[in-house]
This record gives structure tokens, sequence and C-alpha cells, in this order.
């Protein structure tokens, strides 16, 4: 790992020395399967609050959705500070905003909407606001719709 926070609840997995051995991670419990931990609600509703202040409760909920979506991807860590941590994943941890942001109740609800299973986003994995993205990687991702001012894809 890169980085030095561990949550309460979060598990660390430690390979075996037998490259042969499988190692065992687990997910966050989401999509209904499991009721998540206040931490896990607060951490998502924190990146939540800064990739998508100002945005419609929406367009929050499906911010929450796409990581909740990296989550059960193969392609993605598979726990939630993972993907919250992931190189270069979320602008907010790169600019520093994440760590200054407090979550609204919006931002809350918004985490525990996703959490539960809600997806406006019909499965999407990335998220950006066309205003401001760089990347040409990111503007060849399929798009399957926008709310507010971010386009979701896959």
């Amino acid at each position: 790992i890169w980085y030095d926070l561990i949550y309460p609840g979060d598990i660390l997995t430690v390979p075996d020395k037998d490259p042969t051995t499988t190692a065992h991670t687990t997910t966050l419990a989401s999509r209904g399967s499991a009721r998540p931990s206040s931490q896990e609600v607060e951490l998502l509703a924190q990146m939540i609050m800064a990739e998508a202040e100002g945005e419609p409760y929406e367009g929050k909920v499906a911010v929450g959705a796409v990581i909740i979506n990296r989550l059960e991807d193969p392609a993605f860590p598979k726990t939630l500070t993972g993907v919250l941590y992931d190189t270069d994943a979320f602008e907010a941890v790169l600019n520093g905003s994440f760590y200054a942001k407090q979550p609204d109740q919006d931002s809350i609800r918004a985490a525990t909407d996703a959490l539960s299973g809600v997806d406006p986003t019909g499965g999407a994995l990335y998220f950006y606001n066309p205003s401001t993205a760089w990347s040409p990687w990111v503007f060849s991702r399929p798009v399957v719709g926008q709310i507010g001012n971010h386009i979701f894809a896959k």
C-alpha cells in the first residue's frame, strides 16, 4: 500500500511468501449484501462531498455508485480505501480537497443510497467534468450518460 491510513473495519492483506498461494481480500459491504459500517459511510460521503459538491443529489449518488462499481470490478482494488486512494483515481485526493471536506447531510444520504445499491449510472466506472478533464484516455471511454456537470462512462 502507498498510503498509511487504516480505518476501523479495514482489512490489511499480507500475501504469503509462497507465490502460488492466493491472497484473500474482502470487499466493502455494499449493494445491500450487508450493513456498511459508519466509517465506510463517512469515508464515501467525504469523497462524494469533495468530488460532487454543488451537483444535484442524483449526481452525488452517481459519484458514490461509481466508487461502489469499482469495488465490484476485478480491475480495481477490493477495499473502499484502496479504491479511494488508488493512484491518480480521484482529483480530490490529488489536490487535497478530499482531506479538507466534511460531508454534508446530502453527501451522507447519497453515500447511504449508493451503498444500498442505487446506481443512476447503470454501472459506470468513471466520471469526469468535461470542462476540466484533460486526459485523452478518459475521453475514449464509452459514455453512459450525464448528470449535472459530470459525464459517466464505462
